[in-house]
């Protein structure tokens, strides 16, 4: 019982610790024109960096998110949540594990800007991404299938939300409806800008030109050149908050189970029974 209280306490701290920094995120979309930085998530981090305490805040998110990690692995590799060996299950697996990959990086920019460097540079991001995708073999066509993995996982987070299957997983009492709503909003917003970039990430690899994939921030300034797009961006950040909300939500009421070494086993996909 005690490791699965441990784990299940690294998996919710890392929920806190995604929830703040897309709360961060949020803010910075919502107030770019005052506060300035992109609305991005390496931005707000830097931005959070120049706060008093802003290391420690840094590094606390930092140790959060690696926490985050470890719970996507464990939904990705143990199928913690159960979600099976089928096809489907193992393209939502795939994405959980990418989003472990992402997340890793994320914990490694904020632990060491908090403890190791001297300053809070922006990092080369999407774009430094895609430049490093597109320097390995078969470079242009990696990116394309990145794009579109970005692409069919904004599609699920966003069908995650207005299917609301993600209340399967929460041991939530919400007579009112109004938790649920925030989150589905939330769920649909991230989704959105996860399609965005999966499009400009696809694009920069038809193009094979690292300098056309685009980050979030991107993706909400194209959302603004569109017509009403200062209320589709509007719209789109607020999501945001809601999407850092829903995450202060999961790490509150989100059913965690701990894996074993059985459910290792019991994941891996076979040719026969």
């Amino acid at each position: 019982m005690a490791k699965g209280f441990r784990f299940d306490l690294l998996a919710k701290s890392g929920y806190v610790a995604r929830g703040v920094v897309f709360l961060l995120v949020a803010g910075l979309a919502l107030f770019s024109g005052v506060a300035g930085g992109r609305p991005e998530t390496q931005s707000a981090l830097s931005t959070l960096l120049a706060q008093p305490f802003g290391r420690v805040w840094v590094g606390l998110i930092g140790i959060g998110l690696l926490g985050f990690v470890a719970w996507r692995l464990a939904q990705s590799l143990a199928d913690s949540d159960g979600h099976g060996t089928g096809a489907k299950a193992i393209a939502i697996r795939t994405f959980l594990f990418g989003s472990a990959v992402v997340y890793l990086g994320l914990a490694g920019y904020a632990l060491a800007h908090a403890f190791f460097s001297g300053g809070a540079s922006q990092g080369s991001g999407e774009k430094g991404l895609a430049q490093w995708i597109m320097s390995q073999p078969f470079g242009a066509y990696l990116a394309v299938a990145v794009g579109l993995g970005l692409i069919i996982g904004g599609v699920v987070t966003a069908a995650k939300g207005i299917t609301r299957k993600f209340e399967r997983y929460l041991r939530l009492a919400d007579a009112s409806g109004v938790v649920t709503t925030v989150c589905v909003y939330g769920l649909v917003a991230r989704g959105v800008l996860f399609v965005i970039t999966g499009i400009f990430f696809a694009y920069a690899g038809f193009r094979v030109d690292p300098q056309q994939a685009g980050s979030m921030a991107d993706a909400l300034g194209w959302v603004r050149q569109l017509p009403f797009g200062s209320i589709l961006y509007i719209a789109i950040a607020a999501g945001l908050a809601a999407f850092g909300v829903y995450n202060l939500v999961e790490a509150r009421y989100r059913v965690v189970r701990s894996p074993s070494l059985a459910d290792v086993k019991h994941s891996i996909p076979t040719g026969g029974h």
